[in-house]
């Protein structure tokens, strides 16, 4: 089993299933990227490179969904 933990809660992945990019990941929660703020281990990532910010097991990801009001 992989692991990754998304804003706080673990989430396990059957081996080899882990999502292999950030985009990937939104893609598989159904998070449209130009909603959200990314960061992976306390580095916040530019929704340009969640293509290409590779995962890992273990790592801590925070997402932040912007949502409209006032």
């Amino acid at each position: 089993m992989e692991m990754l933990k998304i804003n706080g809660v673990e989430k396990q992945f059957p081996a080899g299933q882990l999502p292999p990019t950030v985009a990937e990941l939104l893609k598989q929660l159904g998070i449209e990227a130009a909603t959200v703020v990314a960061e992976v281990d306390g580095q916040i990532i530019e929704s340009k490179k969640f293509a290409r910010t590779r995962l890992c097991s273990g790592q801590s990801i925070e997402l932040v969904r912007f949502v409209a009001g006032g």
